[in-house]
């Protein structure tokens, strides 16, 4: 595990070498005995709120910095954390696990530009594992304003059982296998359905949520937002387009998946098969399912064979998945910002990151070191498969929507209301899309005002 790093204090050499073998840093104001406190803010759920677990260690290798870790539910977080710093009670650390994300954190100016910090304290990426593409990520004009910690892809999951009984060979786990395409997906699928107006009687060969909604047209090649939206726009789209030809055809393809080629699970039977918020694909009466890297939770208790797939190419070369890399910030109000980023350091060694994927089921690291212990994780699905998606979902990942996008919550409230027609078979995405686009261009004027 990497040693905390001495910090460089001006005073005597002495005084500097006493500190660096004490542990303490500039922060305690000259006072040895008293240890530093930071806050990290964080989600209260078991894939997140297992860093309480890391907290003693830390400080037992950290004499000189106690850690407090304050929680609040994913539909709450904003909310809380606007108001502990209305209230003065800012936490150092913190990362966007509410509905909006890093754009917006940094259009509120709510982070600290950690790029001097790091070169301080000589921070390198390579000595965390963390790839360049994950790290720009969080850059912005060349400015580091977030560590990655945590990084998501969307994957495939496919029921081996199935596939076995349909005699049919298993989807590739190599993204650069040039024969699974989005059409040969449906072709496999169709192969798969079992089409009965009794959901206990049928099954389906698919279940599609390849991303946030706003994204779907950037997977067959086309976009909703303008490209630079995401570079010299600040995350301020000027505009939207959901009424393209590319775009239309893009949300009636997935639409066709459901109502026409009939092969993937509305949104009805998902929920009388599973439950509100369930798993369809965990009942065993779905082939093929596409999500985001959290599915894989529960796959050691399925009581059926489980494999892992790269998504299908659709029409974009470059992208095929979507990431969701979740960064560590320290915020701006933060009065110990060096020992916030030990704190962050910490948290990314090997030896930590592959204790964080035991204790929180499988989420997966930023640090490539520790891959490895994620890809182990899940005793129903074969390690080098998972290997082989997650490397493939990496390169040819884009990130999520929800981070890149200022005002992202308003946007996706609007989008999701008013597709509902669509992805309940009422109505054509010709038909809705135009007004649709203009809902959320009107919003995006009275902002620009």
């Amino acid at each position: 595990m990497k040693k905390a790093r001495p910090y460089v204090l001006l005073g005597s050499i002495a005084l500097t070498a006493a500190l660096a073998l004490s542990g303490c840093s500039s922060s305690d104001n000259g006072n040895s005995e008293k240890p530093i406190t930071i806050t990290q803010f964080t989600a209260d759920s078991s894939d997140k709120a297992y860093v309480e677990d890391l907290v003693k260690d830390f400080e037992a290798s950290h004499p000189n910095i106690k850690v407090k870790i304050v929680k609040a539910p994913y539909d709450q977080y904003e909310s809380k954390l606007q108001s502990l710093i209305a209230a003065g009670t800012t936490p150092d650390v913190t990362s966007h696990f509410g509905t909006n994300g890093f754009a917006d954190y940094m259009d509120k100016e709510m982070i600290m530009d950690m790029t001097d910090l790091l070169k301080e304290l000589n921070f390198n990426p390579a000595d965390y594992g963390l790839s360049d593409e994950l790290m720009n990520i969080y850059k912005v004009e060349g400015k580091t304003y977030g560590l990655p910690v945590y990084s998501y892809t969307s994957l495939m999951l496919y029921n081996k059982d199935m596939f076995d009984k349909a005699n049919l060979p298993y989807p590739p786990a190599d993204y650069e296998d040039q024969s699974w395409t989005f059409d040969k997906m449906v072709e496999v699928a169709k192969k798969l359905t079992v089409t009965s107006n009794n959901p206990e009687e049928a099954q389906w060969g698919l279940d599609f949520n390849w991303g946030p909604r706003d994204m779907y047209p950037t997977y067959f090649g086309g976009g909703v937002y303008p490209p630079e939206t995401f570079t010299t726009g600040g995350g301020r789209p000027a505009k939207v387009d959901f009424s393209s030809p590319a775009s239309i055809n893009a949300y009636q393809r997935l639409s066709d998946l459901m109502y026409k080629d009939k092969v993937s699970i509305d949104p009805i039977n998902a929920k009388v098969l599973s439950g509100q918020g369930g798993n369809a694909f965990s009942t065993g009466k779905v082939a093929m399912s596409v999500g985001g890297a959290w599915i894989l939770a529960g796959s050691n208790d399925y009581s059926f064979k489980v494999g892992v797939a790269a998504i299908p190419s659709a029409g974009n070369d470059k992208v095929r998945d979507v990431l969701y890399v979740d960064p560590l910030f320290i915020l701006k109000d933060s009065k110990h910002p060096k020992e916030a980023l030990e704190w962050i350091e910490y948290q990314l060694t090997k030896d930590v990151q592959e204790k964080a994927v035991a204790l929180s089921g499988g989420t997966p690291p930023s640090n490539s070191e520790a891959a490895g212990k994620f890809y182990a994780n899940f005793s129903n699905i074969d390690p080098a498969d998972l290997q082989k998606v997650y490397e493939g979902g990496i390169k040819y990942g884009i990130e999520s929507s929800n981070h890149l996008i200022v005002g992202y919550g308003e946007l996706d409230n609007i989008i999701k209301n008013e597709m509902q027609p669509l992805e309940n078979g009422k109505k054509a995405a010709a038909e809705l899309l135009p007004d649709l686009e203009k809902h959320v261009n009107d919003i995006l004027a009275k902002r620009k005002k």
